[in-house]
């Protein structure tokens, strides 16, 4: 085990290698995790995240090519974590797992929505692991960020904030240079602001979900990373995000 990985590492995550030269995805899901998802919601989500995982492992195009990060702002403010890890702040690691070896974490709800921050943190990872790709000289496609959230973003005293205004032009030429995907999605009870918000970061890609539908959700993200796979031009990831937003009524429980 490498002396520079915190302790509190898994060992099976310790010196991952990885034994194939696919070509990679990186998929980060960035995920609230405030107090407002308290409950139900944060049950649904662990379980989606549990049954995507084992979809996941099932998928081979999928299984050796996406590594999946996982970033939330809630209780910890905000977090990445490696599989079912959470790193500590600065932890010379990587939090991308490559997906058939990844675990979901436990998340539980609680604390404020520094969402600006979560993004920020999700497109640095992002740049990371790319250049970490390229100097393995391995190939990537291009990576997949995905915000879910059910409410407005704030400071660390949880005080409403337009902080999140500063994102709105880095995310605009971010995604002008393709250097990843963004996709923003409201679930429960997001305002009309909140919305408003999503818009902002992903004008094609963003969406507002009556209740929960976590699951549907990471489906969405698999059949987006299995087009990006194919080389999909961007009518064909329009095509999949509309289906998935125009389905939802089948959803609704």
């Amino acid at each position: 085990m490498h002396s520079d990985y915190p302790p509190t590492l898994p060992a099976e995550y310790a010196d991952i290698e990885f034994e194939n030269n696919a070509q990679r995805l990186p998929l980060v899901l960035c995920l609230d995790i405030s107090s407002s998802m308290a409950g139900q919601p944060i049950q649904t989500l662990n379980n989606a995240l549990a049954e995507w995982t084992r979809e996941l492992h099932d998928d081979v195009s999928l299984s050796y090519s996406v590594e999946v990060a996982v970033v939330t702002f809630g209780g910890q403010g905000v977090a990445a974590w490696r599989g079912p890890q959470l790193l500590p702040v600065g932890a010379p690691v990587s939090p991308f797992v490559p997906a058939h070896m990844f675990r979901p974490p436990q998340l539980a709800a609680a604390g404020v929505t520094l969402m600006t921050e979560a993004l920020e943190l999700s497109m640095n990872i992002v740049a990371a692991r790319k250049a970490e790709l390229r100097a393995s000289g391995l190939q990537y496609y291009r990576p997949q960020i995905c915000l879910v959230t059910d409410g407005l973003p704030t400071d660390a005293t949880g005080h409403l904030t337009d902080s999140w205004h500063r994102l709105i032009p880095v995310l605009a030429d971010e995604q002008q240079a393709r250097r990843f995907r963004l996709y923003a999605i409201g679930v429960g009870g997001i305002t009309d602001r909140g919305e408003q918000v999503l818009r902002s970061f992903a004008p094609k890609f963003n969406a507002r979900l009556q209740g929960f539908p976590f699951r549907e959700l990471l489906q969405m993200m698999s059949a987006s990373a299995n087009a990006e796979q194919k080389g999909a031009g961007d009518e064909v990831f329009e095509k999949i995000f509309s289906q998935f937003k125009t389905q939802r009524p089948a959803w609704e429980s």
